[in-house]
Order: structure tokens, then sequence, then C-alpha cells
């Protein structure tokens, strides 16, 4: 068997009033010292351990003698054999936030990744008995999907912009996640365990290389910024040019409009201020 097995037991309020008018009548005997009451008694004594608590998002888990018997998902207070073990296992949404390991990435690069889990035990059965210990499975499964995920996909995309589409673990956020739940649960599926949600909950390059990293990034952020402004610098000039030939306003030849372009360009794509020079005499 390895399918979980949901039973339903007695209720235990009525089990235990029968069980203290038992040991009441068994106390009764053995005043009076009449063997058949003292039996009563002893009756009584065993019966009480089968008695157990099932908490709300809790079960309880029976085996007698090594043998699965089943699961106890209602809650309440119930009786069941004496001489069955009862286990306990939690059906609660729990929250696992793993340490930060340092993985390579797609691209070679050392980087600092950690993940945040949120699972329950869907299946009692293979909690209880496919694995060692479901919570440390869980611990265990969780870094090394996570250590997959990391050699799956490049930390950044610094490539042109052709590339821009390809998944990152920095930029492509659902992406990633969607990739690691699958990842998870096809993992932990062997133990029982519904993954509600995973995420990358951190994410950094190592320290040996985060400095160069960061130059990097920051010098891709200036090669783009440069381009735009060139493209709507060129975009200016041209309505510029555009609008004095339609409006007649001066008559430029092409020496004049080369010095007009290369002064505005100028202008335009400059870091700094420009400071303005006033010509009193001819435009030559």
């Amino acid at each position: 068997m390895d399918q979980e097995k949901i039973i339903k037991v007695p209720n235990g309020y009525i089990i235990l009033f029968l069980t203290l008018a038992l040991i009441g009548v068994g106390i009764y005997g053995f005043i009076n010292i009449d063997i058949a009451f003292i039996l009563a008694i002893i009756v009584g004594l065993v019966i009480l351990p089968g008695f157990f608590l099932v908490n709300p998002n809790t079960s309880k888990v029976l085996l007698l003698f090594g043998k699965y018997v089943g699961t106890v998902k209602n809650n309440g207070f119930f009786w069941a054999n004496p001489f069955y073990t009862k286990r306990s296992i939690s059906l609660r949404a729990s929250n696992f936030d793993s340490e930060r390991v340092k993985v390579n990435d797609k691209l070679g690069n050392p980087i600092m990744i950690s993940t945040i889990l949120v699972w329950r035990v869907e299946n009692t059965y293979k909690a209880a008995f496919d694995v060692d210990n479901y919570e440390n499975f869980v611990r265990v499964q969780s870094d090394a999907a996570v250590r997959k995920l990391a050699s799956l996909y490049p930390y950044d995309n610094f490539e042109d912009e052709g590339m821009e589409e390809e998944i990152t673990l920095r930029a492509s956020v659902n992406e990633v996640s969607v990739a690691l739940e699958k990842e998870l649960a096809e993992r932990l599926s062997m133990a029982g365990i519904e993954v509600l949600e995973a995420r990358i909950g951190y994410l950094a390059y190592a320290q040996e290389i985060a400095n160069a990293m960061l130059k990097r990034q920051q010098a891709t952020a200036i090669v783009a910024a440069r381009h735009k402004i060139v493209e709507g610098a060129v975009s200016m000039v041209e309505m510029a040019l555009d609008e004095l030939s339609k409006k007649d306003i001066v008559d430029l030849d092409e020496d004049r409009k080369a010095t007009m372009v290369s002064n505005l360009m100028v202008i335009l794509c400059s870091d700094k201020d420009a400071t303005p020079v006033v010509n009193t005499g001819t435009l030559t």
C-alpha cells in the first residue's frame, strides 16, 4: 500500500462515559472484594490509552503492530483500538526560507541565491513512511532545486537588444517562479508534499565579482541611455531643419546645414550644459 486511507473512528465522548462508568463499577467491586468488578476496572484502564485528540489542520496516522491502518483527519475527540500507535502529522501550510547558497548561473558567474517555499502535507502515508523525515526532506530538496534552477538561467542579460527576451533570474520573476514550483513539486511529490508557492527570496552576485558586475551594469545602462539620447537628438535636428525649410526662415546651404547639425548634436548629446556664444557677425 502506498496510498493514504482515510478512516472514521468512534466518538471519544461516548466511549469515555462508558469507560468511566466501568471504572466506577470496578472501584465499587474492589471495595467489596468482588473478582468480577475488579476485572471491570482492569478493562477500563486498558481502554483509556485509546483516546486521542485531532486538532484543526492536523491528522493522526494509526498503526497496529507496524501495519498501516489508516489516517484520521476529522477534528475532535476520538477513541480507537488502544493497541494502535498514533503519529501526529500537521496539515497546516508551512513556510520555509532556505539558506543563501553560492552557485554558478548558466554563464558560470557565481551568485548567491535562496528560495522561499510554502508547502503542506497532502498525503500522510507518503509523508510518514516513504521518507525518513519529511521536514528535512523538504529542506534538502529545496536546496537541490534552487541549485539546479540557477544553473539553467543567467543572472542577467548583457547582450544586445535582440536577446532581451531571454529568461533571466533577475528580470523574469514570474517565469522563474513557475519553473521553481514545477521542479519542487516533482521532487517533493514522493513525500506527499504539495507545493503552494515557491519563489526566489534572495538573489545577488557573489562578493568576489559583485563590484565588477555592478560596473558592467552601469556601463550597459549608460550605453542604453546614450543610444536613446542620440535617437532623440537626430529626430530633433531633422525636425528643426524641416521646420526651417518649410517656413523659409533662413536659406542654408549644405555647409551651413552641416555646421548646424554638428552644433545641435553636440548640445543635445552632451552630458553637460552648453555655454552659448552670441555671433554678431556673419554665419560663416
